[in-house]
C-alpha cells in the first residue's frame, strides 16, 4: 500500500489570489482567482480523486470503503466508518475573508450537520503586510455581539495579528476568526464545510448580491472566552518533529529537514498526511514503496505503513488522527 497523491480541487473565490498555481506547479489557471486548493477532501460532492497506484481514478470515499482500517487505522475506522476525518487545504487570500465561526459537535448535530469543525492554520510565505483575526480581544455578551454586527463594528472586538511564515494558529470550534488579506497558509480541519458567516464587509458576489450572513446561528456557536494570546507558541528546530497542535481531531507537527530522517509509525494506529511546505524530498517506506514530496504537494500514507525514510531538503507538516 503505497502513499497516495490526489488531484487538487481548485476553488475560485471572490477573495482569491494568484499564489496557489505557482506554489503547486500547476499549468494553466493563470487568469483565475484561486482562493483554495482542496488537497485531500471527503466533503460530499467534493471528494478527492487518487492520481497514482492501484487506487488511481478512485474517489477518497471509495478508497476508504475498500481498504477500511488498512487505510485509516482500526480505531479511526470504528470512530468514523467510511468517512475520512480530515480536510486539507492551501488558502491564498488577496482580500479579507468573512468574519466567521464554526459549530462544535453538539451544535452541528442540533443544526442537522454531520459534525463540527475545528481547524488550524500554518502560515507560509505571505505578504509583508499580511494579518489575520482570531479570538475576541475583549469581553462581549451575545446581545453586544449582535449589536456590533448590525453596526458593522464587530471587527473591533476581534484580536488582530500580523503574521509571517511559520506562524501557527489553532482555531477550535467556537472561536471567531478571519483570514486577512495577504495570507498564504495551509489549513488542517475536520471534514466539514460548516461555516457561519458573521460579517462580510458588505461585499457582493459575482452576481452583485450581498452574501448570506448567519448572525443568529453564529451566536449559538461563539466561545466568548477572552485569551491573552491566540498564537500557537513553539520553537522551530531542524531535523526533528516539532509538535504544533494536539487535539482529539488531529495531531500536527512540523519538520524542517536538511538531512535524512526516519519517521517511525510502528506504534501509530492511523493514516498520516504529509503536506509539503518548502523544498523537495524523497520518501521510502518499509515495504519499499517510494514517493516524492515537494512544496505544494500532499501525501496520504496508509495506516499499514510502519516506517518512512525521508531525504532531501524539505519542510513539511505531518498530521494524523
Amino acid at each position: 500500500m503505497e502513499p497516495i497523491k490526489f488531484q487538487p480541487i481548485l476553488k475560485q473565490t471572490i477573495w482569491g489570489g494568484g499564489k496557489i498555481v505557482d506554489f503547486k506547479h500547476i499549468q494553466g489557471h493563470r487568469d483565475e482567482l484561486i482562493g483554495e486548493s482542496w488537497e485531500i477532501s471527503d466533503v460530499e460532492g467534493h471528494e478527492s480523486v487518487a492520481v497514482n497506484g492501484p487506487c488511481k481514478g478512485m474517489k477518497l470515499n471509495e478508497i476508504v470503503a475498500l481498504l477500511k482500517e488498512k487505510l485509516v487505522g482500526t480505531d479511526n475506522y470504528k470512530r468514523f466508518g467510511d468517512d475520512f476525518p480530515l480536510l486539507i487545504k492551501f488558502i491564498d487570500a488577496s482580500q479579507d475573508l468573512s468574519i466567521q465561526v464554526h459549530p462544535d459537535e453538539e451544535t452541528a448535530l442540533r443544526h442537522g450537520l454531520k459534525n463540527g469543525k475545528t481547524e488550524m492554520w500554518y502560515i507560509m510565505d505571505s505578504a509583508p503586510e499580511a494579518y489575520l483575526r482570531c479570538g475576541l480581544n475583549s469581553k462581549l455578551t451575545p446581545a453586544q455581539y449582535k449589536e456590533m454586527v448590525e453596526a458593522g463594528t464587530i471587527c473591533d472586538a476581534i484580536a488582530s495579528f500580523p503574521v509571517k511564515a511559520d506562524d501557527c494558529f489553532f482555531i477550535p470550534a467556537g472561536r471567531i476568526h478571519s483570514i486577512g488579506s495577504g495570507c498564504f497558509l495551509a489549513e488542517i480541519q475536520q471534514t466539514s464545510d460548516a461555516t457561519y458567516r458573521i460579517y462580510d464587509f458588505n461585499r457582493r458576489d459575482k452576481d452583485g448580491n450581498l452574501r448570506e450572513l448567519h448572525t443568529d446561528k453564529a451566536a449559538e456557536c461563539i466561545d466568548y472566552t477572552v485569551r491573552d494570546d491566540y498564537r500557537t507558541d513553539y520553537v522551530p528546530e531542524k531535523n526533528r518533529g516539532v509538535p504544533l497542535v494536539r487535539c482529539k481531531y488531529f495531531n500536527t507537527a512540523v519538520y524542517d529537514l536538511d538531512e535524512p530522517m526516519t519517521l517511525d509509525y510502528s506504534e501509530l494506529d492511523s493514516f498520516v498526511i504529509l503536506i509539503g511546505i518548502k523544498g523537495e524530498g524523497s520518501l521510502t517506506d518499509d515495504e519499499g514503496n517510494t514517493a516524492s514530496l515537494r512544496e505544494g504537494e500532499t501525501l496520504l500514507i496508509p495506516a499499514t505503513t510502519s516506517m518512512v525514510r525521508v531525504s532531501g531538503e524539505i519542510k513539511f507538516l505531518e498530521t494524523y488522527v
